[in-house]
């Protein structure tokens, strides 16, 4: 299977999907105008991916933000992966201090039956928007 890898864009998440380095990622912000359109061909590789999947697929997925929509597409991706999830994990990773996407991944994990790891991180350090007084 040939891989995707897609670099991040202001509205659109970093992807890269590789089975020949078990490498099963999806990160930043993902607000495309048409999120149906952007997760097809990533929906249609995991349908590809199914049919032969590695012995074990850990799947992490890392977002600081999604819309509704593309609330609605990763739902479809892990309803899709229902069907190997006796060798599937996906790992949530979320900051310390966004309590919303902590509890959108237990309830993913809660809708799906997917093995679910919630993994807290620290909150990076964004010097932009520290101020800073004498």
């Amino acid at each position: 299977m040939e891989p995707i890898k897609y670099l991040a864009t202001d509205d659109t998440p970093e992807v890269t999907l590789d089975a020949e380095n078990n490498t099963f990622r999806i990160a930043e912000r993902s607000l495309p105008e048409n999120a149906f359109e952007f997760y097809k061909p990533i929906y249609e590789w995991f349908e590809k991916y199914v049919q032969s999947p590695n012995r074990y697929t850990e799947l992490h997925f890392h977002l600081d933000y999604f819309n509704t929509a593309s609330a609605k597409q990763i739902s479809k991706l892990l309803t899709l992966l229902e069907q190997i999830k006796s060798s599937l994990i996906v790992k949530w990773h979320y900051y310390s201090d966004d309590i919303d996407m902590e509890e959108t991944g237990a309830r993913y994990a809660r809708l799906t039956g997917i093995s679910f790891a919630l993994i807290e991180e620290e909150t990076e350090d964004d010097d932009e928007l520290k101020i800073i007084y004498d």
